[in-house]
């Protein structure tokens, strides 16, 4: 049974090599998707697999249907600009 490797990405020059390392460490028990979430895909599954995921920053990576702990962060919210002096004189 094949591992299922999932990418996600902007094509950017912060994903690009993201992508790239997961392409090379891939072995033949490695099945790589690449989701390009600038393009999207014609039946939006990406869309529906960052909501499942909790994606909330690119480039990402899930194996196994799970996201990896160095893709999780705490996303920007409100209250942490606010915090950091945002829109305050």
């Amino acid at each position: 049974m094949k591992r299922q490797v999932e990418v996600f990405t902007a094509s950017c020059p912060v994903c690009d090599p993201v992508v790239k390392m997961v392409k090379e460490l891939a072995c033949d028990n490695c099945e790589v998707t690449t989701y390009d979430l600038v393009k999207q895909c014609d039946d939006k599954t990406c869309l529906s697999k960052v909501n499942e995921y909790g994606i909330q920053k690119l480039p990402a990576v899930a194996v196994e249907g799970k996201l990896l702990d160095c893709c999780i962060a705490p996303s920007i919210s409100k209250e942490k600009l606010i915090a950091a002096g945002i829109g305050q004189s």
